[in-house]
């Protein structure tokens, strides 16, 4: 067991310095928008610093680095595997727009 000093290494500091990172990945994110580019080196920017500030929200914010690495791999292979199977399923939307693909209507 941690003690409660051992969990307030860092103080608010950290929580600031990580906050303030959070802040300026955003703007980042702001300027890359008004750029005149192509739009899928766009979308990879975007999606580049989206996961650096999601990842850094979840270490710190949820306290994530404090636990053990198994649960990490663990929440990330759980993560990775229902983006996948999500992937598998999105291509069912489009019934949405045409109905049952093949269906005879009469």
């Amino acid at each position: 067991m941690k003690t409660a000093e051992e969990h307030k290494t860092g103080g608010i500091t950290k929580y600031f310095v990580v906050y303030l990172a959070i802040l300026v990945i955003a703007g980042l994110q702001i300027v890359i928008a008004y750029q005149n580019i192509d739009p899928s080196q766009m979308i990879f920017r975007m999606f580049a610093l989206a996961a650096i500030q999601a990842g850094l929200a979840i270490m710190f914010f949820m306290h994530l680095w404090t636990e053990k690495r198994v649960l990490m791999l663990t929440l990330a292979f759980a993560t990775i595997f229902v983006i996948t199977t999500m992937n598998m399923i999105w291509t069912d939307s489009f019934r949405l727009l045409g109905g049952v693909p093949f269906a005879k209507y009469q």
